[in-house]
């Protein structure tokens, strides 16, 4: 397989795909077979993806708006990043469920209906980068029905698409088409491993509590009582300031983990409703037991270097050839300047390989011995072979 990774601050859309095109056909030497895209909110992606497509028209276009880009030693946020792949020994194909709402089997069936690896064996690594509408909701059960659709014989990674912790539009792309509500998936077969890890850095600081209601992504109550007490409670108890009005700076460092037997699978709460609920950014099982989490800026940029360290272990005997790179615009926004370490201790696992990725609503991972699915405040990386 081979890669090129790309990026560019162009401020018009057509500009930044023709930038974009070049720079990933001068890399691979050759026609790319798929691209993916990671675009700031910012940009006009409609243009962005046809100009892209009239460059590059035999690839495969995958990708998702974000909430902070980085290429190699490139990071910021307004940019696009992308990376294009090609290779004898490996097969991509594109997988488009327009509504992720109304029946979610039937999204993931919809996805994988386009997937050729079910049927056809030649490779046998089966692989897939999974972007969705998170603010459309369902993208844990997403996951979990794709897990089932494909017999569990696919890995999964990614995330979803966002638009800089702004939470009014997020949008993914398949081709040309700029889709909200809706998954896509870029099928990656492969005849050697892609390696993923996954970790996140975070550790109870509370009692647990019992969801005793919860309504989708909406929080009603814990323990019985209404489910901004707890998190007021904790507040005190932990000498903190928690304003009800606005209490994002409290809830980028107070988070809630649903216990998932010895490990937790994150959650990042945005809001307190009037009536006591706690709005969050995916949806917490009811019955569920969570803890309120803490987490340091140092343990976060070792969980990251965990993760990648994972996802080299897995490959073998293969050196890496590109590594795509997701973690929560959550953990940009707490850790500041020194979300930039994070980024760099992972681009120094890499060997050299290049690193593209992005910050975004919710992170994906699935893999061999990992099966949560849809996560908050979580680095995802995904190693490519060469």
């Amino acid at each position: 397989m081979k890669t090129a990774a790309a990026s560019t601050d162009a401020l018009d859309a057509r500009e930044a795909g023709s930038l974009l095109a070049a720079e990933i056909q001068q890399g691979l030497g050759r026609k790319p077979q798929a691209i993916m895209i990671f675009a700031a909110p910012s940009y006009d992606h409609g243009a962005l993806l046809d100009e892209l497509a009239s460059q590059c028209p035999e690839a495969i276009l995958v990708g998702a708006s974000s909430a902070g880009e980085f290429v190699n030693q490139t990071q910021g946020e307004g940019l696009v990043c992308a990376l294009g792949l090609a290779g004898e020994d490996v097969r991509f194909a594109l997988g488009v469920a327009r509504d992720i709402t109304a029946d979610t089997c039937d999204a993931a069936r919809q996805i994988v209906s386009g997937f050729s690896g079910l049927s056809d064996f030649t490779f046998p690594h089966r692989s897939a980068l999974v972007l969705a509408d998170a603010l459309a909701g369902h993208a844990d059960v997403l996951v979990d029905e794709l897990t089932l659709a494909t017999g569990g014989q696919y890995q999964f990674f990614g995330g979803g698409a966002g638009d800089n912790a702004q939470f009014q539009r997020t949008s993914v792309f398949a081709g040309r088409e700029v889709l909200t509500g809706a998954a896509v998936a870029l099928e990656i077969l492969t005849e050697k491993p892609i390696g993923v890890g996954v970790r996140h850095g975070w550790a109870p600081a509370s009692a647990p509590f019992r969801v005793t209601e919860a309504d989708g992504m909406r929080l009603v109550s814990l323990n019985g009582l209404p489910a901004a007490e707890a998190f007021e409670a904790h507040a005190v108890a932990t000498d903190q300031t928690l304003d009800r009005g606005a209490p994002i700076p409290f809830f980028l460092h107070n988070i809630l983990g649903i216990d998932a037997g010895g490990a937790h699978r994150l959650r990042v709460p945005l809001a307190i409703l009037p009536d006591g609920s706690v709005q969050c950014a995916a949806e917490i099982p009811q019955g569920s037991v969570i803890h309120i989490m803490r987490a340091s800026a140092a343990s976060a940029v070792e969980a990251a270097q965990e993760a990648t360290r994972a996802a080299v272990a897995a490959l073998g005997d293969h050196k890496p050839q590109a590594a795509l790179f997701f973690d929560c615009v959550a953990t940009r926004l707490r850790m500041g300047d020194q979300f930039g370490e994070e980024v760099q201790i992972v681009r120094d696992q890499l060997a050299g390989a290049d690193l593209v990725g992005c910050n975004t609503h919710g992170q994906i991972a699935r893999a061999e011995g990992q099966f949560e699915g849809f996560h908050n405040c979580t680095a995802v990386v995904a190693v490519l072979p060469e």
